[in-house]
């Protein structure tokens, strides 16, 4: 498995969206803090984590006796511009074009 199919498959379920979503407003939370926003057992958030963590999403650190998380918005770039944002430039472009045109004709 490459990275971008680690990537998809960790945003392909939507607790992990949420806990990405929920490092995203504050980042350094730590595994109770993330626990306390989902409604599955700690075991079950542990294991989003590890997906998370392997596809290279977040990033841990341990401060003291806790393991803060962090968001590791790389991989998501990454995806943009291998996955997206080529096939919406051709689009773009054509609206700069259409808007230049416009804005000629006045």
């Amino acid at each position: 498995m490459d990275d971008d199919d680690r990537v998809f498959k960790a945003l392909a379920d939507p607790s992990r969206r949420h806990l990405l979503d929920i490092l995203f407003e504050r980042d350094g939370r730590t595994l109770t803090d993330l626990e306390s926003t989902l409604r599955m057992t700690r075991f079950g958030v542990m294991k989003h984590l590890r997906v998370l963590e392997e596809a290279g999403l977040i990033v841990t650190r341990r401060s003291g006796r806790e393991k803060l998380h962090f968001l590791n918005p790389v991989p998501i770039r990454l995806i943009h511009d291998r996955w997206i944002d080529k096939y919406t430039e051709g689009r773009a472009s054509a609206l700069v074009d259409l808007k230049n045109l416009l804005e000629e004709n006045k």
